[in-house]
């Protein structure tokens, strides 16, 4: 089989992407060549990669105004660099229309990797880039051939809307080979990782903590809420039961994760990109055999209903949150441990990338 070269792009500054990152070490370690663009929005933190990257430099102050910038000059670089032996690889709607004018242009194949429904995230509903982001999925999602995307939910709901086939590949981690320490905490650890953003039960959690003792809650990110939650803790009285760790690279992540005794995804329902989301949190604490505190959305549930890997809150008040961690803490990890056994053996990258990599393999032969 000839082995187009992949050009992915994505607005990332790619320090913290780890579907990125597994997406092209799979593909480079297949014998791709790839080439990953992304630009320095939020930094350009130091990286190491065995393929060749680029940031694309921004001036712009303000998002809204990132987003045409960098497009415009993902175009340019897109053009200098693509050829007719090459496959485009998009991620995410903020960087599919310059990979598809470019793709519509030289006639070659285009992979799009929606990680979410970007058009419903919570942050831009009822706004007017809303409605930008709907018009562009309108304009450019049914006529793709080649795309992915990350949970069932989503898969589903791009098909109802658009009539695309999206193949699902979970942002499941790599397979970790478990050994029996798990730590005897005293305090107790709750942990949450990911981005403090709304609709996350991030403050609901924070609340919780008032009604449980023993127990510390570790935050593992950065985003938009995190001063907000800051203050919320202080105003509370919490400092000496809440944590902030800060953004943490993905190896320093996973280190942290293993030493919790109870992690969660408590996502609300802020929308249909969340509706049907599968939380990276939730798999990568599958994978650390982290029993986990869940929403009883969609895809969390199907995963329950399944392997009974934690427990699912009944409401977002506080104290109902606060009975749920409780649970999970009086049962302890051995407890929930043979059902995390077989769910890491299903909700792994072994498993995930063979799917990416039958996707490339039909897009070579475009």
């Amino acid at each position: 089989m000839n082995r187009k070269k992949i050009i992915t792009s994505a607005f990332s500054n790619l320090y913290t992407d780890q579907r990125i990152e597994k997406v092209c070490r799979t593909l480079y370690d297949n014998g791709y060549e790839i080439e990953l663009i992304g630009n320095n929005w939020n930094g350009a933190e130091k990286m190491s990669r065995p393929y060749p990257f680029s940031r694309i430099p921004l001036v712009s102050k303000s998002l809204k105004t990132a987003y045409f910038e960098f497009n415009w000059k993902l175009y340019r670089q897109l053009k200098k660099k693509a050829d007719h032996n090459t496959i485009l690889h998009a991620n995410d709607l903020d960087a599919l229309l310059p990979n598809y004018l470019l793709a519509k242009k030289l006639k070659i194949p285009l992979v799009f990797d929606s990680h979410e429904i970007f058009s419903e995230m919570p942050a831009i509903q009822g706004k007017m880039s809303q409605r930008l982001w709907r018009y562009l999925e309108r304009k450019l999602l049914p006529g793709l051939q080649f795309m992915i995307t990350a949970s069932t939910g989503y898969s589903h709901w791009f098909k109802r809307k658009y009539g695309v086939d999206a193949q699902v590949v979970q942002n499941a981690p790599r397979r970790l080979d478990y050994n029996l320490n798990i730590p005897d905490n005293h305090p107790g650890i709750l942990l949450y990782q990911g981005a403090i953003n709304p609709f996350r039960g991030i403050d609901k959690a924070i609340l919780a903590m008032k009604h449980l003792e023993d127990v510390v809650f570790k935050i593992a990110g950065d985003g938009p809420m995190k001063e907000a939650y800051e203050a919320l803790v202080v105003n509370e009285n919490l400092q000496h039961k809440v944590e902030f760790l800060g953004k943490l690279m993905p190896d320093d992540l996973r280190k942290v994760t293993l030493t919790a005794d109870c992690g969660m995804s408590i996502e609300e329902n802020g929308g249909e990109s969340y509706y049907y989301s599968l939380p990276n949190k939730v798999l990568d604490a599958i994978q650390a055999r982290i029993p986990v505190i869940l929403s009883n959305l969609p895809e969390m549930q199907n995963i329950k209903r399944q392997f009974d890997i934690g427990e699912v809150i009944t409401s977002h008040q506080p104290e109902d949150i606060a009975q749920a961690i409780r649970k999970v803490l009086d049962k302890g990890r051995l407890d929930y441990l043979p059902e995390l056994e077989k769910a890491a053996h299903l909700f792994c990258w072994e498993n995930e990338e063979m799917k990416l990599l039958e996707v490339f393999k039909e897009a070579s032969t475009f």
